[in-house]
């Protein structure tokens, strides 16, 4: 059972929603052991959600952000739970408005509150691979793949809206030349921006949005010479994801900007 009247709170990042702990003054404990993870972000049975963020002190930067996949698993870094993780430091006056940092598994990040919400830098992106040897299905164009923090397949597609995401992102997702498997991202072009839909492992479906997945995208789809920075792309909730890129091929350095919405603020209450 775990311990009840744990404050958390709902956070939406364009779709991708997150059960954000604050553990800056009290140890999140059993909360993160993968059988809790499950049980909160159970869809039918908990409070639900795609992950779970602790957000914790840190002695390299203003706070450090954890994060947790539905099925337990922990990840190296999610964009979108960064973007709300930035939100809700500031609402709990751990941040003010000015410049701060995040101490992520993938390095600390750097981020900055624009007028219309968080921009966080995530660490340069160096594995960018094209020409895949992987069979194309109708309708493709290419895949290619970006460690953008966590490793990401992306298909460009010719219309993203007939894509079968659980059909065809799933076996992708187990991609045996990818030993620690991948999410995987459709891609097409909506005039003047693009649309995108993600299966992300972990959760093991279609996520409504994925902030890592819109970087890996941008940074292909800029290598590819199809999209120049900003790149804005359309997540299946219909909130646009902006990525801003300095660099070039070989040293990527990316920015993502995005939704940040604090939902609501409850209490946990019995749980199996």
């Amino acid at each position: 059972m775990i311990a009840s009247g744990r404050t958390f709170y709902k956070m939406s990042g364009s779709g991708n929603d997150f059960v954000m702990i604050d553990a800056m003054t009290e140890p999140a404990g059993g909360l993160t052991e993968a059988k809790a993870v499950q049980a909160i972000c159970g869809r039918a049975t908990g409070v639900g959600a795609d992950g779970l963020v602790v957000i914790e002190p840190s002695a390299v930067a203003d706070f450090r952000m954890v994060y947790l996949n539905a099925d337990g698993s922990r990840a190296d870094l999610c964009g979108n739970a960064s973007l709300c993780s930035s939100r809700l430091a500031r609402e709990l006056g751990i941040i003010g408005d000015a410049s701060y940092s995040i101490e992520t598994d993938a390095g600390v990040l750097r981020g900055r509150f624009l007028p219309g919400g968080p921009e966080v830098d995530l660490e340069p992106v160096t594995e960018v691979r094209t020409g895949l040897s992987l069979r194309l299905a109708p309708g493709e164009r290419w895949i290619g793949f970006a460690q953008a923090g966590v490793p990401h397949l992306v298909v460009r597609v010719d219309d993203v809206s007939a894509v079968d995401v659980v059909g065809r992102g799933r076996p992708l997702r187990h991609e045996a030349s990818l030993p620690r498997g991948a999410n995987v991202n459709f891609v097409s072009h909506d005039a003047p921006d693009w649309r995108i839909r993600t299966y992300e492992r972990g959760v093991e479906g279609e996520t409504l949005a994925c902030g890592t997945g819109a970087v890996a995208t941008a940074i292909l789809l800029t290598q590819a010479g199809e999209a120049t920075s900003p790149v804005c792309l359309r997540t299946r909730s219909g909130r646009v994801l902006r990525v801003r890129l300095d660099g070039q091929a070989g040293v990527w350095r990316p920015s993502l900007s995005g939704e940040a919405r604090i939902v609501f603020e409850g209490r946990l209450g019995e749980w199996q």
